[in-house]
This record gives C-alpha cells, structure tokens and sequence, in this order.
C-alpha cells in the first residue's frame, strides 16, 4: 500500500496551487496511491477554519482514501487556537494538527505562542506536524523541533520537508537531532532524494515516510522517483517508507 504523508486541499480558488479534494483523487489513482494524508492549503488566516472543515467533508466522502490532519495558527489567539484545535481532534476527528511556521510566521518553540499549543494537542494524545524547512529557517530549524521534541518525549512529531525545500540544506541537521529523539518521523517531501535516502541509512526505513507535498511536486513522478529510489532496500523496508511507517504513527490496520 503506498500512502502520501503530505498533500494540500482547499475549496478557495484564491491560491494558484490550490487543488480540491476531486482533483487530489484524481491525481492519487493516477500515481497509484492508495491513500493519502491530507492538511489544507490556505492563503490566508482567515480561510484556516473553513478550509479544516473541508478537510473534514472530503475525509468524510471518502474515509476510505484520506486521512485528515488539522492545522491551527497561533496568531489566532490562545483561545481561538485552542477552540480550533479541540474542533479537529474532536469533531472532525482528525490524527493530529499541523504548525507552519514558515507559512504563519512563527517560531515553532515559542513559548507563549506555539507550546501551549502543542501541549494542548499533547494531551489528546494526537500527533503534532511541522513544516521544517530551509526556506524560513529562523522559524522551523530543526533544533527547535529538537526543543520540542525534549519538552514532549510521548509526542509523535512529524517533519514535513525534513529540512529541505529551500536553498539552504538543513537535512543534515534535521537527521542529527532525530537520531536524539527517537519519536522524530521525518516526512521526505520537498527535499533532495539522497538526503532522504541518507536519513533511512542513518536513521533506519522505520523512520522515514513518503510525502509528494502535492500539489506542489507532482504525485505520479515522485511515487516513481521513491520506487527508483529505494530499489536496493529489501522489500520490506520499501514497503516502510512507501506506507507502512505512516499507518504505523497513524495506528492504522493494513
């Protein structure tokens, strides 16, 4: 089974890379992805909620390809943050929520904006994704998800991009401080293929997920690309990083 760990959908046509969750069917059968872990894509703060509420109608039409994940930004307040937060994980039922620093403009670590956040979704005992990526380092360096990670040692934690996307290469930092806490998965999307084939040597196949960070890459071209670049790993391994490990984190049954 090949599961995306990281897809966008959003209903608003405001954002020239925003795709509906049709579209995103569309180009898993395409690709020949099973299932997909999806988030939204929204231009703006004011589309956050709305735009989770997609999330949750598209899960709900079709439960048997998605997988929701929430999204909250701290700049909504403390209060309304938490509001949003516990309407995903109890409402919509989602697997977690996602922080985008670099998308939100904030410091993942902030103590007054983003912890009492994450505590909050510590607490559900749900899962936590941050985009850690080159391209806004000041604010999603891997070291601060590593202060995260400490903070909160029971707390699955997802990094999307695993230091890449942009033209700086935190990929390097973001393997050294997973191999410090052990409940750090690194989501191999936007970013280089040896750096991900790097991270599964250093880290292990159980550690790494496969994510197309569609519509921003194109499915069917990194589903082949990660098929190509897994050949020498045992099948088993493939299977890990192609799906396994993420219905592992996401308790799901294969």
């Amino acid at each position: 089974m090949i599961i995306d760990a990281d897809t966008h959908i959003s209903p608003t046509g405001e954002d020239a890379n925003a795709i509906t969750c049709e579209e995103l069917i569309r180009r898993m059968d395409d690709a020949g992805v099973d299932r997909a872990l999806t988030w939204l894509r929204p231009p703006y703060m004011r589309d956050i909620t709305p735009s989770n509420r997609y999330v949750f109608e598209a899960v709900r039409a079709h439960p048997d390809r998605l997988l929701g994940f929430g999204w909250v930004d701290p700049h909504f307040g403390l209060e309304r943050a938490r509001d949003e937060i516990k309407r995903c994980l109890e409402e919509y039922q989602f697997f977690g929520v996602k922080l985008n620093g670099a998308q939100n403009s904030f410091y993942i670590d902030d103590p007054h904006l983003s912890i009492p956040l994450i505590e909050t979704i510590a607490r559900y005992g749900q899962r936590v994704a941050f985009h850690v990526g080159a391209d806004a380092f000041e604010f999603t360096h891997p070291f601060r998800v590593g202060k995260i990670a400490k903070m909160f040692p029971e707390l699955t934690i997802l990094m999307v991009h695993m230091g890449g996307v942009g033209f700086a290469d935190l990929t390097s930092a973001a393997i050294e401080i997973a191999k410090e806490h052990p409940n750090l998965i690194l989501i191999g999307s936007g970013v280089r293929f040896e750096a991900v084939l790097r991270a599964i040597h250093q880290l292990g196949a159980e550690r790494v997920c496969f994510g197309s960070d569609t519509p921003f890459s194109l499915m069917h071209v990194c589903v082949a690309a990660y098929q190509a670049l897994l050949r020498d790993l045992t099948p088993f391994e493939q299977d890990l990083v192609m799906g396994g490990n993420l219905a592992r984190v996401l308790g799901l049954s294969l």
